[in-house]
């Protein structure tokens, strides 16, 4: 009976979710490990063999600074974000919808589903600007300084059509951090931006950003202070006392972006550790962080 159980707890979570949207955005860092990605890929297709309908978002930061550091290609990143010059974009198209979306969507195929890679481009489901020279303060040192982010793009529109219409046809859409302006250039989005705008676009009953740390924590050198339950209120006190800086920055933007959008559950989970998907969903206890927009609401 032991062996039924877990089965059994996650009976009402099935039943809950099933039909339902998972936007569930992947970082690099996972990707570069092939066990985290194949435990990723075994998760993704429990979810979708059951019934939820699952939406890939991946970042591929770590694969690009590799290759920029083997060509001599200068990285720079400002409060966060990464600023791209033409040869870097170049590099980005490679790394991000040649290389990593093709191993991403492999690994998928090797657990029986049906996906397909994709940008922005497609379909012109994810249109953007190039992002105008504008002042940024770090806010871990309180300096400003004007940025050129290059060909950094902000997102103006998303049309969910063609997702949609994969998903109804029972694949997974597997989207690269490439969104497109009107003339087809592709530029550089922050993958948390692109997911964050595809689950509101969607409906998405959640948002799962999976990274390699164990969720929001009260003292980022310690992971036993996890934060297993907040609010955006919970986000800004820890970013007012400092706890949450750099590249967490951006990826708690779009977290607020997600919830203000009518997505009611986001979820910051540790992807390298094995099965931790399937841990989010499937128990009460779960696994990492799961914010709300406020307390009140949930």
């Amino acid at each position: 009976m032991n062996r039924i159980t877990p089965l059994l707890g996650a009976h009402p979570y099935i039943r809950l979710f099933r039909g339902k949207i998972f936007v569930i955005k992947v970082s690099g860092s996972i990707l570069a490990d092939d066990r985290a990605r194949a435990s990723l890929a075994e998760d993704v297709a429990l979810l979708h063999h059951v019934g939820i309908q699952v939406v890939l978002v991946h970042g591929g930061g770590p694969q690009l600074d590799a290759l920029c550091a083997t060509l001599g290609v200068k990285r720079e990143v400002v409060a966060g974000r990464r600023v791209t010059d033409a040869r870097t974009q170049e590099l980005a198209r490679m790394v991000f919808r040649g290389e990593l979306n093709t191993e991403l969507v492999s690994a998928l195929a090797a657990q029986g589903v049906k996906a397909v890679g994709l940008s922005g481009g497609d379909g012109a489901s994810i249109l953007a600007h190039r992002r105008p020279p504008r002042t940024v303060r770090d806010p871990s040192t309180g300096t400003e300084q004007l940025v050129d982010f290059g060909f950094v793009g902000d997102i103006d529109a998303v049309d969910p059509t063609l997702p949609r219409l994969l998903l109804g046809a029972d694949m997974v859409p597997v989207f690269c951090s490439l969104a497109a302006m009107p003339d087809g250039t592709l530029l550089n989005v922050n993958a948390d931006t692109i997911a964050a705008q595809l689950a509101v676009a969607l409906g998405a009953e959640k948002l799962i950003v999976c990274t390699s740390v164990p969720g929001l924590l009260e003292d980022k050198d310690d992971p036993r202070r996890l934060v297993s339950y907040g609010d955006l209120g919970t986000v800004e006190e820890l970013i007012r006392q400092g706890v949450v800086s750099g590249g967490m920055l951006p990826k708690l933007a779009a977290v607020g972006d997600a919830l203000r959008g009518g997505v009611p559950r986001v979820h910051l989970i540790d992807g390298t550790r094995q099965h931790s998907l399937l841990l989010e969903v499937f128990t009460n206890e779960g696994c990492g962080t799961m914010l709300v927009l406020r307390r009140d609401d949930a």
